[in-house]
């Protein structure tokens, strides 16, 4: 289970913060993402940790656990960063090119990891890497119609620069970092 605690702990953040804003009739929405309003800044880094609803807190809490788990498998350092990075890249995208509405949720953190553990079997080459790739496209392949425009409330954006984000951090790990083959 100590395997696991920066998990744990990234999950116990996002439900302590879906606690509160439960509280507040879900009203820390707002300091989420505002593309192109100097405000929405602050949603770069806290987006992830709020979420519109009981149901999409859930909704993104299942993807995270698998496929954040599956990521954590390249150990805590690179979770990290990945998780970090994720986060800043596909936040700073949001907010340059999507649509004036606030963004919140995992799930471009969710698509990031996707993204990633794909990536990473492709610039890695390796066989623990082709089979996490294998894992997460049998139980998550279907994610990847999430980055087409569904529903006005679903942020179709944060998802597919969650996908573009975890593909240039596995790209950059590869590029600068010092991993080999898993």
């Amino acid at each position: 289970m100590t395997r696991f605690r920066p998990l744990i702990f990234l999950l116990a953040v996002i439900w302590g913060v879906e606690a509160i804003n439960l509280l507040m009739g879900h009203g820390l929405a707002s300091w989420g993402i505002l593309p192109r309003n100097i405000s929405g800044l602050i949603g770069i880094p806290l987006a992830p940790f709020i979420h519109g609803s009981l149901v999409h807190a859930v909704s993104n809490t299942v993807p995270l656990i698998v496929l954040g788990g599956l990521t954590l498998t390249a150990g805590r350092g690179r979770f990290w960063q990945a998780t970090i990075l994720i986060v800043l890249l596909s936040g700073a995208l949001v907010w340059v090119f999507a649509r004036g509405a606030y963004h919140i949720g995992a799930s471009g953190l969710v698509f990031g990891y996707f993204g990633i553990l794909l990536a990473r079997a492709v610039f890695e080459r390796g066989i623990v890497s082709f089979v996490i790739a294998m894992i997460t496209v049998v139980f998550y392949g279907g994610l990847i119609w999430g980055v087409l425009p569904s529903r006005s409330y679903i942020s179709f954006e944060a998802h597919l620069f969650g996908l573009i984000a975890g593909i240039a951090v596995a790209w950059l790990e590869r590029r600068f970092g010092k991993t080999g083959k898993r």
